[in-house]
């Protein structure tokens, strides 16, 4: 095959491994029930003048399935954190004991582990569009390469191999959407 059309496709390749890496990211935001950090990844705190996410300020654990704890490497933190985490409208309160943040996260009641289903089918759908989009792009890409002088067929096998490309893309999707899915819906 062509080195051009090689290329396009690596690029292909990257671009939708990227889509997939953003698809986790989003899910790992969306709570299952349990505790995990990365719950509080996108909540920001005022450090020495400066925005910074609570943990580049502080230790975030999962004590166990239902609890966080924060503790701050600074306890004038101890405030502001608690405000964010409040501020960002999370479902629980934090509660601050003077030296750490406890977290307990709440049960999931059924019909709010059916909107999170329905959270992760979006957020699955969006990334499908995504890596449709990158194979629309390459093939695009790849079909002007004919004027550049390559054959007819090596085009034509190069549109084929993006089709198996995305075809595989859209699969590991779905099986992420999938686990995810079955992880929100079990109690």
């Amino acid at each position: 095959m062509d080195t051009n059309i090689t290329n396009n496709l690596e690029q292909a390749k990257q671009r939708m491994n990227g889509a997939i890496k953003h698809l986790e990211e989003e899910l790992a935001k969306i709570r299952a029930g349990r505790a995990t950090p990365d719950i509080l990844k996108d909540i920001k705190v005022e450090y020495y003048g400066q925005s910074m996410p609570i943990n580049q300020v502080a230790n975030v654990v999962a004590a166990d399935a239902r609890t966080l704890i924060i503790q701050p490497w600074d306890k004038n933190m101890l405030d502001p954190i608690e405000k964010e985490i409040l501020k960002a409208n999370l479902g629980f309160t934090p509660i601050n004991n003077g030296k750490v943040i406890r977290i307990n996260i709440p049960e999931l009641t059924q019909e709010r582990r059916e909107q999170l289903a329905k959270l992760v089918k979006k957020e699955g759908e969006d990334a499908k569009i995504a890596v449709r989009n990158i194979r629309r792009d390459i093939i695009s890409s790849i079909k002007k390469l004919k004027d550049n002088g390559i054959s007819e067929d090596e085009v034509k096998k190069g549109v084929e191999k993006a089709e198996e490309i995305t075809k595989d893309f859209i699969e590991k999707i779905d099986k992420i959407i999938e686990n995810k899915t079955k992880d929100v819906m079990s109690v």
